[in-house]
C-alpha cells in the first residue's frame, strides 16, 4: 500500500478566499452605501434571469433522486461492500440535521409565516390575516424548509460520497465533474471552483454567526435584565468559535456528533412543549390544510406559476440561491460521513428524513404562530414589523407560558446548533483548502481549522459592530449564482453515474 501523501496547505483555495473576504469586508465598512447597492442590482439581476434555472434545478434534483433510488445505482454500497460505516443511524441523522439547519429554522420557523400570513401574494387574492392566509403560509412553510431545499443538498452531497469512496478522486469539489469530463475536471478551473464555493461558505456563516451573536445577546439581556453591550456580544462570539474548535479537536465521534445528537433531542423537547402547550387542535389542523395545499400546488409553487413572480423571486428562489451557496461546501461534509451505507439509506437520511422532520417542526413552531398571531390581532407581526425576526421566537414562548426555563433551553438550543453547524462546516473548508485528505485522514491540521474558525468569528463581530450584515449575507447568497452550475454538474454526475448502474465497477451488494 502506497504511503499517504502529508497533508498540507493548498494555498491558492486557502489564500484567496481568506484575500477577497477582507478585501469586500474593507470595501463594505469604507463605502458601504454604495457597496450594498451594488450588491441588490446584481442579486435582482441574478435573481430576475436566473430564477427560472433555480426554480427547474429543484424540481428536477427530487426527480432524479426519486430516479436513483429506484435505479440499480440505489443498492451502491458508498465506500463499497467492505465499508464500515463512520456512524450509527441515529448519530448520522443527527449529524445531517444540525449541519443543515443552523439556527435557521429557529427563527425563520417562527418569523417567516408571519409575512405570508399578513402579505400574501396578490395574485391568491387571499386577505391578509385570514384562514386561507393561513393555510398558505403554513404551505410556504413546507415548501421552503422540507423536500425541495434538502434535494439540493442530497444531489450534490450524494454525488460527492460516489466519487471520493468510489472512485477514489480527491476531497474537491472539482471531483464532482469526473464522470462528466474524466481527469480534465481538475487543475486551475477546479480550484477556482473551490475558491468561490469556500468564499461563500465563510461569508455565509459570517453573516449566520453575526445575527446568531445578536439574537443570543438580546435574549441573555432580556432574560437576565441588564444591558450587555459590545462586552456580551464578545463573549458570545469566543464561546461559539471555542467551542466548536474544541469540539473539532475532539474529532468526529465525541464532538460533532456528540453536539448533535444533544440538540436534536433539545428541538424534539422544543416541539413536545409547543405542542403540548400551545392550540394544539388547531395546530394539526392547520397543518393538515396547509399540507393539501403544498401537495395540491407542489409544481407550480415551486416554479412560481400560480404567485406573482416578484414574490416568488424575492423569498421562494432567494431562499434556492442561499441553499444553493451552502450546498457545495456543506456536501464534502455530509458526503464524508455516508461511507458503509447504500445509496437508498443516504436518500432517507438526507432528503425524507429531515424534510420529515422539517414539516414536524413547522406544524409546531409556525402552526403556534399563526394561529396566535390571528388570535391577537396580529400582534406578532407587529413586533416582527418593529423589531425584526430575532424576538419572534422569545415572544411565541412568552405566550405559550414558557417562562425563563424554556426561554434558556431555547437559548441553549440556539448556541448548540450554530456550534454543531459551524464545527462541520470548518471541518469541510478546512479540509478542501489541504491536500493529502483521504477517507483514512479525513481531517485537516487543527491549526487550519483554527484559522478558519477565528476568521469566521472576527469578521461576524465586524459586521455587527458597523451594522454590515445585510451586505455580508447578500455576498454569501450570490454565491448561489456559482454554486447553482456546480450543483447542476453534481447532478448530471449523479445521472450518468446512475445510466451505467454504478460509480465504479465495484460489485453491488444488497441492503440489510
Amino acid at each position: 500500500m502506497p504511503a499517504a501523501l502529508p497533508r498540507r496547505i493548498n494555498r491558492p483555495v486557502f489564500f484567496v478566499p481568506l484575500a477577497i473576504l477582507a478585501a469586500a469586508v474593507g470595501f463594505s465598512l469604507w463605502q458601504r452605501a454604495a457597496f450594498f447597492e451594488a450588491e441588490v442590482a446584481i442579486n435582482d439581476w441574478v435573481l430576475l434571469w436566473l430564477g427560472p434555472v433555480f426554480a427547474v434545478a429543484g424540481v428536477a434534483f427530487l426527480v432524479l433522486l426519486a430516479a436513483v433510488a429506484l435505479s440499480p445505482l440505489g443498492r451502491t454500497i458508498i465506500g463499497g461492500p467492505d465499508a464500515k460505516p463512520l456512524l450509527g443511524r441515529w448519530r448520522w441523522f443527527a449529524v445531517m440535521l444540525c449541519t443543515t439547519i443552523a439556527t435557521g429554522i429557529l427563527f425563520w420557523g417562527a418569523a417567516e409565516p408571519l409575512f405570508h400570513l399578513n402579505t400574501p401574494p396578490a395574485m391568491l387574492g387571499l386577505q391578509p390575516g385570514s384562514d386561507g392566509a393561513a393555510a398558505f403560509a403554513m404551505s410556504t412553510m413546507f415548501l421552503h424548509w422540507t423536500l425541495t431545499p434538502y434535494g439540493i443538498y442530497t444531489v450534490a452531497a450524494l454525488a460527492f460520497a460516489l466519487v471520493y469512496y468510489n472512485r477514489g478522486e480527491p476531497f474537491s469539489l472539482s471531483s464532482l465533474f469526473v464522470p462528466l469530463i474524466g481527469q480534465r475536471a481538475h487543475g486551475p478551473v477546479g480550484s477556482g471552483i473551490d475558491i468561490i464555493c469556500l468564499y461563500a461558505l465563510v461569508a455565509g456563516m459570517a453573516a449566520s454567526m453575526g445575527a446568531g451573536i445578536l439574537a443570543l445577546a438580546g435574549g441573555i439581556e432580556g432574560l437576565g435584565g441588564f444591558a450587555g453591550g459590545p462586552g456580551l456580544r464578545w463573549g458570545i462570539m469566543i464561546a461559539i468559535v471555542a467551542s466548536f474548535l474544541i469540539s473539532a479537536a475532539t474529532g468526529l465521534q465525541k464532538g460533532i456528533a456528540g453536539l448533535s445528537v444533544l440538540n436534536t433531542w433539545i428541538f424534539f423537547a422544543i416541539i413536545a412543549f409547543v405542542l403540548l402547550a400551545g392550540p394544539t387542535a388547531e395546530m394539526l389542523g392547520l397543518s393538515l390544510r396547509g399540507g393539501a395545499d403544498y401537495v395540491g400546488t407542489f409544481v407550480p409553487r415551486n416554479l412560481g406559476l400560480d404567485v406573482d413572480r416578484d414574490w416568488h423571486r424575492q423569498w421562494t428562489i432567494f431562499n434556492w440561491a442561499n441553499w444553493f451557496a451552502w450546498a457545495p461546501v456543506t456536501a464534502l461534509f455530509l458526503g464524508r460521513l455516508a461511507v458503509g451505507y447504500s445509496v437508498r439509506a443516504f436518500i432517507l437520511f438526507n432528503l425524507i428524513l429531515p424534510a420529515l422532520f422539517g414539516a414536524v417542526w413547522m406544524t409546531a413552531i409556525a402552526g403556534a404562530t399563526i394561529i396566535l398571531d390571528q388570535q391577537s390581532g396580529a400582534s406578532l407581526y407587529a413586533i416582527l414589523s418593529t423589531q425584526g425576526p430575532d424576538p419572534v421566537l422569545f415572544r411565541l414562548f412568552d405566550a405559550l407560558g414558557g417562562g425563563s426555563v424554556v426561554t434558556a433551553i431555547v437559548l441553549f438550543a440556539i448556541f448548540l446548533s450554530y456550534v454543531a453547524g459551524a464545527d462541520a462546516n470548518v471541518s469541510a473548508m478546512s479540509a478542501l483548502s489541504t491536500h493529502g485528505i483521504t477517507p483514512e485522514r479525513p481531517e485537516a491540521p487543527l491549526w487550519i481549522q483554527i484559522v478558519w474558525g477565528v476568521t469566521v468569528g472576527l469578521v461576524a463581530m465586524v459586521l455587527v459592530a458597523a451594522a454590515g450584515l445585510d451586505g455580508i449575507r447578500m455576498m454569501s447568497v450570490l454565491g448561489g449564482f456559482p454554486a447553482l452550475f456546480v450543483i447542476v454538474g453534481a447532478a448530471l454526475s449523479l445521472g450518468v453515474m446512475a445510466l451505467r448502474g454504478r460509480p465504479t465497477a465495484a460489485p453491488v451488494v444488497p441492503e440489510d
